[in-house]
């Protein structure tokens, strides 16, 4: 017979005790020693567990151990053979840092009203505007937003290669997700789609006032639409979103232009039409870096002096009449900014836009119009920003289908707000806050907050037995309308006592009225 089932018998004898064995290993872990001991450290608060040395007997207690049946170690919730185990090793406990990564945030309880509020502004624009809400996945191929070199984006992705070896990235940005599952289901939809969402964007970027390395966007688009009527609706309503949030024509405004109007300077120089996007990138730099880097950039970029200097001029225009002396009359450019302009008075809006040719935006995606909503103050980066992306669709192997559509960040809008002095005041507010005045009584209490949320009402329950001043402070903190106190002798009557808090009045009323 082995030793190990020599030792599984010994346990069984009625003779001997389990104590007889236990008792080496209690005094050995009771002991301080160099190898052994349980260190509480002050400066933090967290336990610190070494390692105990276990006698020689130890060993032979692993080997009890390991002859429970299968069933009793697989259960590994508090059955006997465990506790014959030795404690798990814990590895030295350290201070976490606290904060969220660099260029993220906590949403607390006050952060999230807010949060909640701007969403809910955010949707019901949408709404209003016949927009319906889709959403993608936070986690997408990186394929889908590696397009052509030189855009900023490609190079502030969060990627990585997953476990099935396939290289992914954290969403930078909505509408290439949109565009995969627009060409996913086909022929299934019906045009036009006005489609809206709501969600997380992760960009490693240099982190400016408004600018995280992780923000929420919303994105409306609408699908098959050629004509200038879709960018003048997407226009209209981020302006009634401004509205409803009380910034006005004199706080914010749109710089519009249209990328045709540089495809035309460049076709009149003979610039390479594959060198289109390239132009547009280098130019959407134009307010970031001095103008004789943007013109070194494009010269780098094999532009001539002469198609350089006339984009110059053109980039610095500033009135569509203007615009309109130098490329004439007769291109898409001008008639569809001029088209724009007509819809604008016609929505109500022309006080809110201006004709801006350095306005591109960076993205190589867009081939039409483009737009940027501005602070006037000129404190803050770009509020929000879209245009018209044609040929979306064929870089990612589908059919290419007219569409435009905005992206409008939650981090910039928050900062005028700010500046505005125009943040809401989101305070908790609960309707009923629900007491207990007898211990007794916490299962009646739960009672009547059930009748009230089972009507829709929100209830804050106090869950201990606390007395009346703390009651009445908590209820100042949520800002609930009444006080239900649950008494003995009301209760034993089917009624409870009522305080609305506003004006002090107090009565009783019975539990089917409440």
């Amino acid at each position: 017979m082995s030793a190990a089932s020599a030792s599984s018998l010994l346990i069984l004898q009625p003779g001997l005790k389990l104590n007889h064995f236990l008792k080496p290993l209690l005094v050995s872990l009771s002991q301080p020693s160099s190898s052994s001991s349980l260190l509480v450290n002050p400066a933090r608060r967290f336990f610190v567990t070494k390692p105990p040395l276990l006698p020689a007997i130890s060993r032979k207690h692993s080997s009890i151990v390991s002859a429970q049946s299968p069933s009793d170690n697989d259960r590994g919730s508090g059955g006997r053979s465990g506790a014959l185990a030795p404690p798990p090793l814990v590895e030295d406990l350290q201070k976490i840092d606290v904060n969220p990564p660099k260029g993220t945030r906590d949403f607390p309880p006050e952060e999230m009203r807010l949060r909640n509020w701007l969403f809910h502004n955010f949707r019901e624009v949408s709404r209003l505007f016949g927009f319906e809400e889709v959403d993608f996945p936070v986690l997408e191929s990186e394929a889908l937003f590696v397009r052509k070199a030189g855009e900023e984006i490609r190079d502030q992705l969060y990627c990585f290669e997953d476990r099935g070896n396939r290289r992914v990235a954290l969403r930078p940005e909505l509408t290439p997700s949109l565009a995969r599952l627009v060409i996913q289901k086909g022929k299934s939809l019906s045009l036009p789609l006005k489609w809206f969402a709501v969600g997380q964007c992760w960009r490693y970027e240099r982190m400016t006032r408004g600018r995280r390395r992780e923000h929420y966007q919303w994105n409306m688009d609408i699908i098959g639409v050629p004509e200038v009527t879709a960018e003048a609706e997407l226009i209209s309503s981020i302006i009634t979103f401004f509205k409803r949030i009380g910034i006005t024509a004199s706080d914010v405004g749109f710089k519009v232009s249209s990328r045709k109007v540089l495809q035309e300077v460049l076709m009149r120089y003979s610039v390479p039409e594959e060198l289109f996007g390239k132009v547009c990138i280098i130019i959407d730099k134009i307010e970031k870096i001095p103008v004789d880097d943007i013109k070194k950039e494009l010269k780098s970029a094999g532009v001539s002096a002469e198609a350089i200097e006339q984009l110059m001029q053109v980039l610095s225009i500033k009135s569509l009449t203007e615009l309109e002396e130098i490329l004439g009359g007769t291109g898409n450019a001008v008639a569809d900014l001029k088209q724009l302009f007509s819809l604008a008075d016609k929505f109500g809006y022309s006080e809110w836009i201006q004709f801006d040719a350095s306005i591109v935006r960076g993205l190589a995606y867009y081939t039409g119009i483009v737009f940027e909503g501005f602070d006037r103050e000129g404190k803050l980066r770009a509020i929000c920003g879209g245009g018209r992306y044609d040929r979306l669709l064929s870089t990612f192997g589908g059919d290419d289908i007219p569409a435009c559509g905005f992206g409008f960040g939650d981090a910039v809008i928050v900062e005028l707000l700010k500046e505005k002095g125009l943040l809401p005041e989101l305070s908790l507010q609960v309707e009923n806050i629900v007491c207990a005045l007898d211990p007794d009584l916490q299962g009646a209490a739960a009672t009547v907050a059930t009748i009230l949320r089972g009507k829709g009402q929100s209830v804050d329950l106090v869950l201990e037995n606390k007395p009346l001043k703390w009651v009445f402070k908590r209820a100042a903190r949520i800002n609930a309308n009444r006080l239900i106190l649950v008494g003995i002798s009301e209760w034993q009557k089917g009624m409870v006592g009522v305080k609305i808090l506003s004006s002090g009045e107090q009565h009783e009323i019975k539990l089917e009225q409440l």
